[in-house]
């Protein structure tokens, strides 16, 4: 596996793979990587000629008060996780390779009305901060297609505008989250969880099961629906941020005739926030 920090030696390897015509998937991450992260890689090899994963801690998607500096990097461990999967190539660049001496002056990318409740509400700036360095990745490498995984949901469907409104010539390909047995969705915010907290957390997963269940049924009561399952998470000791069912393309409130949904839940567990979504069919 080829292991690059700069976007000069970056450049020559997609101008390389481009002559001989081969097929680039991209896997981006922040690193401290986990089975969900290898599924990304996996599709992408079953895919394409050529993968090339990222590890990049970025910190305009961090807001002043959350976990920027605790976030777990473990570039050594990461590297041999993603040889033992074949892929080919890792960029892990410095946040001065991508964004060079001054943060404050740094253009950014704003994602209207998709990016702007549940968790774009929750944490200012962040899906800015998320569509400017994926742009950014995305004009680096000019993958054929890149691989973004469905838990980060809203994040998926704000990545999708953005490529689709800037016309950039990058498929976006969704991967389905990868779950522990307990059926708590792999994060790397896991890691922060101890053995109770990792039990309490399950609770998201059951809420939105139990939420589908009711959907599945007929049940159209969306805000009631929704007002259950934040008591559920309460009795269970989480701190709900949001449980919302949501037409699936447009994260819009849900409406008695839509058919294609989707359920997001953002909940505090002890130090961490997570999040997860279901998405179904009625």
């Amino acid at each position: 596996m080829q292991f690059i920090k700069d976007s000069k030696t970056l450049r020559a390897l997609v101008s390389e793979l481009r002559r001989d015509s081969k097929v680039i998937g991209l896997a981006p991450t922040m690193g401290n990587l986990h089975a969900g992260h290898m599924q990304l890689v996996t599709q992408a090899k079953a895919r394409c000629d050529f993968v090339i994963s990222t590890i990049f801690v970025n910190p305009l998607q961090f807001g002043p008060s959350e976990d920027l500096d605790a976030y777990p990097r473990t570039l050594d461990a990461d590297r041999e996780l993603l040889k033992a999967h074949d892929c080919d190539a890792l960029f892990a660049p410095s946040v001065e390779e991508i964004y060079g001496g001054n943060m404050e002056q740094q253009t950014t990318i704003h994602v209207p009305v998709i990016s702007e409740n549940y968790c774009g509400s929750s944490r200012p700036g962040h899906f800015d901060g998320v569509a400017t360095v994926v742009c950014k990745l995305l004009n680096l490498v000019a993958p054929d297609i890149a691989f973004f995984g469905l838990k980060d949901y809203q994040q998926f469907l704000v990545i999708k505008k953005m490529v689709a409104d800037l016309a950039l010539p990058t498929q976006i390909a969704g991967v389905d989250t990868v779950r522990e047995a307990s059926g708590l969705a792999m994060s790397s915010r896991n890691g922060y969880l101890d053995k109770d907290q990792r039990d309490s957390a399950v609770a998201i997963h059951d809420s939105l099961q139990s939420t589908a269940e009711a959907l599945r049924t007929g049940n159209k009561h969306f805000s009631a629906l929704e007002q259950e399952a934040m008591e559920s998470l309460r009795a269970a000791g989480l701190k709900p941020d949001y449980f919302a069912i949501c037409h699936a393309q447009t994260l819009q409130p849900a409406k008695a005739h839509d058919t294609e949904l989707v359920i997001l839940a953002a909940a505090f567990v002890g130090p961490s926030r997570l999040i997860d979504n279901l998405r179904l069919n009625v």
